[in-house]
């Protein structure tokens, strides 16, 4: 778990970077695809980590709108301001975790049960969707997008056998 959630965090940090020498404009100028834009997706991606996070812990939820954030400044800020408490809850992460139920109460008064490992598996891969969505965006503006390998990152340690 650990390892794919620092995968996109690093992923993440350099696409803050990418969007240092993208005009304000493009960053916010409505896309096809994903929620809307560069900059409302880097937003999204914020938003649905730490929420999912204190979700499945029964704690309240982020309710501010794209709106307050439309500056990279200001979505690298909220990052920062949440990064913390993700970071803790995922490097906190057992087996023991993998399958505690979360009960996920919808509008029209349901109740879903998800496994906390499923819910958290969820998150990692709707950064890696959304990054995907990033950089069919960077090519349209002729840019190259961030490089979203794995191998090479230094994710892993590697142990001698």
């Amino acid at each position: 778990m650990d390892t794919m959630f620092r995968y996109n965090w690093q992923v993440r940090e350099e696409w803050y970077r990418w969007c240092e020498d993208v005009p304000e404009e493009e960053l916010l100028r409505s896309r096809t695809g994903g929620v809307g834009g560069i900059l409302h997706t880097l937003f999204h991606i914020v938003d649905v980590e730490w929420s999912w996070i204190r979700a499945i812990q029964g704690k309240s939820d982020f309710q501010e709108s794209f709106e307050g954030y439309r500056t990279l400044k200001k979505v690298r800020q909220l990052d920062a301001e949440f990064h913390a408490e993700v970071e803790a809850f995922v490097r906190s992460w057992d087996v023991s975790m993998e399958k505690r139920p979360f009960y996920d109460e919808r509008p029209d008064g349901s109740v879903v049960i998800d496994a906390w490992g499923e819910i958290m598996r969820h998150v990692i891969a709707h950064e890696i969707h959304h990054v995907g969505q990033l950089s069919v965006w960077a090519r349209e503006l002729g840019k190259k997008p961030v490089s979203s390998n794995l191998i090479g990152k230094g994710l892993m340690k590697i142990s001698e056998c």
